[in-house]
């Protein structure tokens, strides 16, 4: 067939190169494979059934890409983490209803297809898969030549979840008094990269030179041992490391941590992911007409790649909260009397979690909808 495609291969799209692509990936692909999954990998499409049981189930999709992470990635030849990064994206959009992640769909742009880099991607993103507990069921990688550079890649997934109608998480239960429970970001996730870009080139930072000599250098020794401290993974890595640190997937523990507070009598009245516009965006969208958030940001650390890049660009810590996740990658309204049952079933799943904020009537702000200050 090779010899059939001459041209094609002249104009640089080698069609031989995808399809090696999908051999090397079939074994991660079927590692996520759950029982509602029809046929296998190398259809036109995926088919997926309804879980078994479900009275009245409610689709919910949700799509996303890893952003100009991608970069990062890309400059270190290092394509193993960004495939989570990618699927967390999407998976912790759709637990915000309250749905399980039931498959997933990625697409892979390159300007020239590698099969080992492209094989090394998709094995990120079946990790993320089996880590939210749903079938990697197709994809699609496009060679773009003259369009994207060589090594330029990028990534966008999709995807789709199931919810019993009843069940559905829509804020409506969320009553003022009620308390935020701010989930630990494993770093800076996947937004903001276009600012910490923009900061590397102006400072001729070197990805692989070693984080911690960066952190002493921008934030003295007294601050750099103290955030080390806390983030003993990072003692020992390069700059690059830590940045291309995947996002964590959360979905799974928000669903474990629903059934525990049924059955101490709770439940989960709004669950918000933080992502681009950071605290102040995103935990609003959550809250229904009438309420708002207020959150103490003296109640949780802040992660040291924030404070590094915060200081090498001048900003404020309002401004890193409303940039980045500012240490908070996931936040849920519960009962204020089920606090401690939530932290502890996170703490149990190896999540640190903290009551970071209280709903409010908008009325007592102002009518703003966030404000961060002290909390009853």
């Amino acid at each position: 067939m090779a010899d059939l495609r001459r041209a094609y291969v002249r104009s640089g799209v080698d069609v031989g190169a995808g399809e090696r692509t999908v051999q090397l990936i079939r074994e991660a692909v079927e590692s996520t494979r759950r029982p509602e999954v029809i046929g296998g990998l190398g259809g036109f499409a995926g088919a997926v059934g309804l879980p078994v049981g479900m009275r009245d189930p409610i689709l919910v999709s949700a799509t996303d890409g890893a952003g100009t992470k991608t970069a990062i990635a890309a400059a270190l030849k290092r394509y193993d983490t960004i495939g989570i990064d990618l699927v967390a994206m999407c998976v912790d959009d759709v637990v915000c209803t309250g749905a399980a992640p039931l498959f997933f769909l990625d697409y892979v742009a390159v300007g020239q297809l590698d099969p080992a880099a492209v094989a090394e991607l998709v094995t990120g993103v079946a990790a993320g898969c089996r880590e939210a507990g749903c079938a990697l069921v197709g994809g699609e990688t496009a060679e773009h030549p003259g369009l994207m550079d060589a090594e330029a890649f990028d990534l966008a997934g999709f995807c789709v979840g199931v919810v019993e109608r009843d069940r559905a998480v829509d804020g409506s239960t969320i009553r003022a008094g009620d308390a935020i429970v701010g989930l630990a970001a494993s770093g800076l996730h996947a937004n903001g990269f276009s600012l910490i870009r923009a900061l590397i080139a102006q400072y001729a930072l070197d990805l692989r030179s070693p984080y911690q000599e960066r952190l002493r250098r921008s934030l003295g020794d007294a601050e750099a041992d103290d955030l080390l401290a806390r983030e003993p993974e990072h003692a020992l890595a390069t700059l690059g490391e830590v940045l291309l640190t995947p996002t964590r997937v959360y979905a799974g523990s928000i669903l474990r941590l629903r059934e525990t507070l049924v059955a101490a009598g709770h439940d989960l009245g709004g669950i918000a992911h933080i992502t681009g516009g950071g605290l102040p965006g995103n935990v609003p969208r959550c809250l229904p007409d009438g309420l708002a958030a207020r959150l103490d940001p003296t109640t949780w650390p802040m992660p040291s790649a924030m404070r590094l890049f915060g200081a090498l660009g001048g900003l404020e810590d309002d401004e890193l909260r409303a940039t980045f996740n500012g240490g908070v990658g996931m936040i849920v309204v519960v009962p204020l009397a089920a606090v401690g049952i939530a932290i502890a079933a996170l703490a149990r799943d190896g999540i640190a979690a903290w009551r970071i904020g209280e709903v409010v009537a908008v009325a007592e702000l102002g009518g703003r909808r966030y404000a961060e200050g002290p909390i009853r």
